[in-house]
């Protein structure tokens, strides 16, 4: 772990800045393990009039905060910053749901999350990081519990018919795994920023919505749903992710981001939306496994530090 001023001018980074930073950012997956219970509940609301609904709440959630920085936050921004921003959220977003229309959802599911391991490789082009073994191999074991857990166990079998759902769950990987390690660049933009950055992607996917889309009114406890999504996973995740990725350990934060699907997995079978199953343990195993090899170096850091 490394210690000194970031990249392009951004403060002088501790390590327990950076840790403190990382356990921020980790957050995010513990917000984005309830993105499936709360999809569940918002019906059949079609998806990009979902993503415009969340990103809406989540976009008006932080806007107070970026509106005391006035114009001057948002003549600071670099034009860097609005395309990574726009671009990750939307762009992630927009390629998921083509896969998912072009793909089974269990497939296109799994090339998806391909983006932690992304992450965690994508990191070594950054200044002052290095990526061992650990790291990579953490990863590797999160992936493989990944793959159990989005395949039950059954594997899966590519077809040459869906390749433009599976090209699109691979950009759709290579997006936001990009998104996350580039934002390491601008360490000197504010997390309020992320609010401009989350209503620019509600107005994009409100646009694709009536392209390609017919409208569904929500009802009832489907309008708490929709609110919860804004606040959680679809929204205000992305202000700590934000957080995290430019200021904590980035290769960590790919490894742990594979709790993500097992905690969505674990909710869904509290709630009994779901059944537990033998690749439930053994994801969980692998899962736990890999972010403890990963995260080795911090912790005996943390533990030199006290």
């Amino acid at each position: 772990m490394t210690s000194g001023p970031e990249p392009h001018g951004g403060p002088v980074v501790t390590p327990a800045r950076r840790l403190r930073a990382t356990a921020v950012g980790g957050v995010a997956v513990l917000l984005w393990a309830s993105l499936a219970l709360f999809t569940t509940l918002t019906g059949r609301i079609p998806p990009f009039q979902l993503t415009a609904m969340a990103f809406a709440v989540g976009g008006l959630l932080g806007l107070p905060r970026a509106l005391r920085g006035g114009a001057a936050l948002v003549r600071g921004l670099p034009a860097g910053a609005w395309v990574l921003g726009i671009g990750g959220l939307f762009g992630y977003h927009f390629f998921y749901f083509l896969a998912l229309r072009n793909a089974p959802p269990v497939d296109a599911g799994l090339i998806a999350y391909l983006w932690p391991l992304l992450i965690v490789v994508f990191s070594a082009l950054l200044p002052g990081e290095r990526l061992r073994w650990w790291h990579t191999a953490g990863a590797v074991l999160g992936l493989g519990g990944t793959f159990l857990l989005v395949t039950g166990g059954q594997g899966v079998q590519f077809r040459g018919e869906y390749l433009l759902g599976y090209v699109a769950a691979a950009v759709c990987a290579v997006v936001w795994s990009v998104y996350s390690v580039a934002n390491r660049r601008y360490p000197q933009v504010p997390t309020d920023a992320v609010a401009f950055f989350c209503l620019a992607t509600a107005a994009l996917a409100a646009a694709a919505h009536l392209l390609f889309e017919t409208t569904v009114r929500p009802e009832g406890w489907q309008w708490l749903a929709v609110l919860a999504l804004g606040v959680g996973p679809v929204g205000g995740a992305f202000y700590v992710w934000d957080h995290g990725t430019k200021h904590g350990d980035i290769r960590l934060l790919g490894t742990v981001s594979y709790f993500a699907p097992l905690l969505s997995t674990a909710l869904l079978v509290a709630t009994g939306r779901a059944a537990a199953s033998w690749p439930v343990a053994v994801a969980c195993v692998l899962i736990t496994g890999g972010a403890m090899l990963a995260s080795a170096e911090a912790l005996r850091a943390a533990r030199r530090r006290r």
